[in-house]
């Protein structure tokens, strides 16, 4: 592996600057803001209140909007996908 790594920072491709790469990247960031894949959230918090261990965040609470934006999309989420 360490000759891979080695062959590859020495003739790195250039394979993120062309359309398909910037494609990909739209479709990922779409994804991601539509909230599809939220319903892994509601495991994580499931998974966290059986353990009994809180989830630690950086991010500050979710309150008012943002709190029925994220569970909005966790439902939807569970939805679309089954």
């Amino acid at each position: 592996q360490l000759t891979t790594q080695v062959n590859a920072s020495h003739c790195m491709i250039d394979f993120i600057n062309n359309y398909f790469a910037l494609f990909t990247l739209y479709v990922a960031m779409t994804v991601e803001f539509s909230g599809v894949m939220h319903c892994s959230y509601l495991v994580q918090n499931l998974l966290s209140a059986m353990s009994g261990k809180p989830i630690i965040s950086n991010e500050p609470p979710r309150t008012g909007f943002t709190f029925a934006f994220f569970w909005g999309r966790v439902l939807m989420s569970m939805a679309i996908l089954g």
